[in-house]
């Protein structure tokens, strides 16, 4: 009978639909949480879906067999700039452009013969949804976690919206590429910067966590110790603060650099003779990236501005310059130049003719002289020129020196964070509407929780002027004041979608709670996360939003823990002829193809197959070739021996030959390695391979002239149940065929059978000088010298040893033995 599989696809989807197969509800099993990251609902899966999704249904599936009760979700992140750009493209409105990409998505889904429960699907354009998102603002506003402040933030005037500094790429927007320009804007954030030292110390508790993401979370966060110290500006009322690193450099501060945003910098150029000059150049500067502005590859460029500072201790007026390389968002926008000490300081100083003060001599080597100095000296040394501080080690003077500067109420000793508050605010339509009211006489109102949700408009008119369509749509902007009940206006902007993902695993616990986000009770059971899956370019922003949400839920009792992923597996991309698939390059492969050419199973064999999951892997036809023959292969298999299996059977250790013994050995090593492949190493690939052997195994076994059905049955049983979380639908008929009633995704995983990996003999392999000749059989427990015996007298040995003096020979017991010859 041949294998149709779009037949027997098609059949099993239907089924596992109607009968809710995969429904789950909380029970006395332990549980497991097995998530991919949910998608955007573009319309189209691609490669990248495809590989995603079968890596966590491989994940379920066996979990399930294994005796856990598994949740295994799927929902849209569906709110997005890229619904509202088609609008204006295509006039579709982006509530019915997402409900027809999700209609489109979820069927192709379902096609893979995915195992989610579509019970608990979720979209987070729904008001069902949203509403919590605005809850959640509300709650974090009261708690003093959100506030509004005016920011210098990426602008691309073509999306007409606030871009995070990844999504600026050499200079431009990473969606329509037009040139971002910097603006200052009235915008929302969260406080995520109250939380960056709990963020970084629980990153103990991430066991489960591939080292390069936290590595990226910890670079991103950035603590850095040392001391803030205040520089007065000449002729001024107005303090600058620095924070540095290095205290016990302060004595060899020649110069300070501000960011060219910095609002002290216009205040200065009132009485420069340069200042248009000064101007063109702050210009130039905004209109650069912050990547491009900081990259160790752009060249460092200053102006002087014509204003000086006041040193905190020596009291000696120190230039003020401008520079590309500072930035306002960071720090304080500005940092104190210290180029005897630091290499970027140096080569700026060295560029600009600025002063150069040794004041920490290396213990060894050379004296350091403005002279002979050819490079910065950052390491450790006496200090010379530091006034009483000279002649002490640096770090003996560091703490010395943060006390003077407490004393003189000029700095003191602080920590800095690299990390910025998370800016909320878009300035779009499709979004989560901001939860606030502004009133003439009350100010900053926020939406009263009874009123939730702030129901986003669907009927609002599109024009192509770059601004949000809700600030023409008068239903929605004008409101009145919830405090005095005065004509008010309502927040246009709507919520970074960043916000939507950063915890809508916990939605999933209880998706149809009208009353709270969820039940704790129901989270309680469900949390955390076992398994989470997607890619490493979520590192940081996505999976450290998502921490960030997880510890303020936990702060106001909401959950019971404060990390919400036990394992996170960042899977690698699909490439084509060495480059990531995209249209623009023309190196897509559909998936909706492959399915129709080859079948689902077949696609997910295929990707499994390829290469482990956390690397890259290349598309290859011939690939989905050889995975579409060994299903095939196998279904062939099942197809010729489905009469002789018994019904049920016995085996017997003691009573079976050596070629069962064969046989149930490679099986139950199969079994053994495939269940430690998934559980433990996620190495589906080499799962796959070792059940591969297996088939051949089974093949030769079934050519022999004699077979033990039952040890036959027991093979073709296991083999089935070993491939069911590989390919879903082909074993599920597999396993009809052999008259079982039950689905194969309801049986219990096998478990391996010790006896059976007891060996009378073991394979040992001959080789003549490291070249691998021959191989024998030979009982397990032979010696040492009756191996070497054994291996002397074989025939196709002797022949090869003839006329030639064995210098040595060298046996590793229970493995090999090496004939080293003269020659």
């Amino acid at each position: 009978m041949a294998y149709h599989f779009q037949t027997i696809e098609k059949k099993w989807q239907k089924k596992w639909d109607e009968k809710k197969t995969f429904k789950v509800e909380k029970n006395n099993k332990p549980k497991y949480y097995s998530l991919e990251m949910f998608p955007y609902p573009s319309g189209k899966l691609h490669m990248g879906h495809v590989r995603n999704y079968s890596i966590g249904d491989v994940i379920a599936r066996f979990k399930k067999m294994a005796g856990y009760n598994v949740l295994h979700p799927m929902g849209w992140d569906s709110f997005g700039l890229p619904a509202e750009n088609a609008a204006i493209k295509n006039g579709i409105h982006p509530n019915i452009w997402t409900w027809d990409n999700i209609e489109n998505m979820r069927e192709q889904l379902k096609q893979l013969g995915i195992s989610y429960d579509w019970d608990r699907e979720i979209a987070t354009c729904t008001p069902e949804y949203y509403k919590w998102n605005q809850w959640f603002f509300l709650k974090m506003y009261e708690k003093g976690l959100v506030y509004k402040k005016k920011s210098a933030v990426n602008w691309c005037p073509s999306c007409a919206t606030v871009l995070a500094n990844e999504q600026v790429v050499d200079g431009g927007c990473e969606r329509c590429g037009s040139h971002v320009e910097k603006r200052n804007l009235n915008q929302w954030f969260f406080k995520i910067t109250d939380y960056a030292e709990r963020l970084l110390k629980d990153m103990n508790k991430l066991k489960g966590w591939p080292d390069k993401v936290k590595i990226m979370q910890k670079n991103w966060i950035g603590k850095s110790l040392g001391a803030e110290v205040s520089f007065q500006i000449e002729n001024t009322t107005d303090t600058i603060k620095v924070f540095t690193t290095r205290p016990d450099t302060i004595f060899g501060v020649t110069y300070l650099v501000f960011a060219p945003e910095h609002p002290l910098v216009e205040k200065l150029l009132q009485n420069s003779p340069n200042k248009e000059k000064i101007k063109t150049f702050i210009k130039k500067m905004q209109n650069l990236s912050e990547i491009d502005r900081t990259s160790t590859e752009t060249e460092k460029i200053g102006m002087f501005i014509d204003a000086y500072a006041i040193h905190p201790i020596t009291q000696k007026r120190i230039p003020i310059l401008i520079a590309n390389y500072v930035l306002m968002d960071y720090g304080t926008g500005a940092v104190m130049g210290v180029p005897a000490h630091d290499e970027r300081d140096f080569e700026f100083a060295q560029k600009y003719q600025l002063p150069i003060s040794i004041v920490i001599q290396p213990k060894d080597g050379e004296k350091l002289t403005a002279e002979n100095q050819t490079e910065a000296y950052s390491g450790d040394g006496i200090m010379v020129n530091s006034g009483k501080y000279d002649g002490m080690f640096n770090r003996e003077a560091y703490p010395l020196i943060i006390k003077e500067l407490e004393e003189k109420n000029v700095g003191k000793k602080t920590i800095s964070y690299r990390l910025r508050d998370w800016l909320i605010s878009r300035q779009r339509y499709w979004g989560t509407p901001i939860p606030i009211i502004y009133c003439d006489d009350c100010g900053i109102v926020p939406v009263p929780e009874k009123d939730l949700p702030v129901k986003l408009p669907t009927d609002v008119e599109f024009k192509n002027n770059g601004q949000s369509p809700l600030l023409d749509c008068q239903e929605f902007l004008y409101t009145t004041c919830p405090k005095c009940g005065k004509k008010a206006k309502r927040e246009t902007d709507t919520m970074d979608t960043f916000v939507d993902s950063s915890w809508y695993f916990l939605r999933y616990c209880d998706p149809h709670n009208d009353k709270k986000p969820f039940n704790k009770e129901k989270t309680d059971y469900w949390m955390d996360v076992d398994l989470y899956i997607g890619g490493v370019e979520h590192a940081i922003l996505h999976l450290l939003y998502t921490r960030f949400f997880t510890k303020v839920l936990y702060d106001f009792g909401l959950i019971s823990s404060d990390e919400p992923i036990k394992n996170l597996l960042t899977q690698g991309m699909v490439l084509k002829d060495g480059e990531k698939m995209s249209k623009s390059k023309g190196n897509i492969v559909s998936p909706e193809e492959i399915i129709a050419n080859y079948g689902a199973d077949t696609a997910r064999l295929f990707i499994l197959f390829a290469a482990p999951p956390e690397r890259d892997l290349e598309w290859s036809d011939q690939g989905v070739e050889g995975s579409y023959k060994f299903l095939n292969r196998v279904w062939r298999l099942v197809d010729q021996l489905k009469n002789l299996i018994p019904f049920s059977y016995k085996i017997e250790q003691d009573k079976l030959n050596k070629v069962d013994k064969e046989l149930r050995f490679i099986l139950h090593n199969t079994i053994k390695k495939v269940q430690e492949d998934i559980e433990e190493r996620f190495n589906f690939n080499t799962a796959i391979s070792a059940i591969m052997e297996l088939v051949n195994a089974i093949y030769h076994y079934k050519d022999q002239k004699e077979v033990n059905r039952n040890v036959l049955a027991e093979a073709i049983e296991n083999l089935i149940i070993l491939l069911a979380p590989f390919v879903p639908h082909i074993t599920e008929e597999m396993w009809k065929q052999i008259g079982k009633d039950q689905s194969v995704h309801e049986q219990s995983w096998p478990q391996y059978d010790k006896e059976a990996l007891k060996r009378d003999e073991i394979e040992i392999v001959v080789q003549i000088n490291g070249k691998v000749r021959d191989r024998m059989m030979l009982p397990i427990s032979i010696t040492k010298q009756e191996m070497e015996k054994q291996a002397l007298q074989k025939e196709k040995i002797k022949q090869l040893l003839e006329g030639k003096e064995i210098v040595k020979v060298i046996t590793v017991p229970k493995k090999l033995i090496n004939i080293v010859v003269k020659k």
